[in-house]
C-alpha cells in the first residue's frame, strides 16, 4: 500500500535531482528495497513519508556524486594517458584492482561492508551507522581496522597506487 501510494510522487521527487526517469525509478526502488530489508531495525522519529523523501533525496545525491567522480576520472584518464604507456598502465591497474579485490575479500564481513559503503558508495560514517543500526564509533573502528588490514596486504603495491593517484592529488 505504501509503495503504491508513494512510488510515483517519490519518482517525481528523484527526477528533480537526476537526469533520467530510469535513474529516478532505480533510486526509488532502491530506497524501498533498503527500507524493506531494514524495516525491523529502523527507528524512524519523523513521519514515514518524510523519511522516504529524505532517503530518496540522499540516494539521488549519492548517485550524482558517484557520476561526477566517474566523469572526473574518465577525463583524467583520457587527458593524461599516452598510447605507449596505456597497455602497461592497464596491466598494472588490472593487477592492482585484483589485489584490492582479494584484500577486500579477506576482511571480516562487517569491516568489508563498512569499507565498501564508505569508499565505493561514498557514504558518510553517520549514514553508514544509521543504515546498519550501529554507532558512528563502531563504524570508525571498523574503518580503522579495514584500512590497517588493507594497508598491510597492499604494502607491496604502494608505489603503483601513488603513481596512479598522482594525478588526483
Amino acid at each position: 500500500m505504501l509503495f503504491r501510494r508513494l512510488y510515483r510522487p517519490l519518482c517525481i521527487h528523484a527526477r528533480a535531482y537526476l537526469q533520467s526517469r530510469e535513474e529516478a525509478e532505480e533510486v526509488v526502488q532502491s530506497v524501498f528495497m533498503v527500507f524493506w530489508e531494514k524495516r525491523n531495525q529502523l527507528d524512524i522519529e519523523s513521519s514515514l513519508t518524510s523519511y522516504l523523501y529524505r532517503s530518496v533525496r540522499n540516494h539521488a545525491l549519492n548517485v550524482i556524486k558517484h557520476e561526477t567522480v566517474k566523469r572526473k576520472h574518465s577525463g583524467y584518464v583520457i587527458n593524461h594517458t599516452s598510447e605507449e604507456s596505456h597497455d602497461h598502465d592497464t596491466i598494472e591497474t588490472s593487477e592492482l584492482e585484483h589485489k584490492i579485490a582479494t584484500a577486500l575479500e579477506t576482511l571480516p564481513e562487517q569491516c568489508r561492508l563498512v569499507f565498501t559503503m564508505s569508499r565505493y558508495k561514498e557514504m558518510k560514517y553517520a549514514e553508514i551507522a544509521a543504515e546498519l543500526g550501529i554507532s558512528v564509533k563502531t563504524v570508525e573502528n571498523h574503518m580503522g581496522k579495514a584500512l590497517r588490514l588493507m594497508r598491510e596486504q597492499l604494502k607491496d603495491y604502494l608505489p603503483i597506487i601513488l603513481v596512479i593517484m598522482k594525478g588526483f592529488l
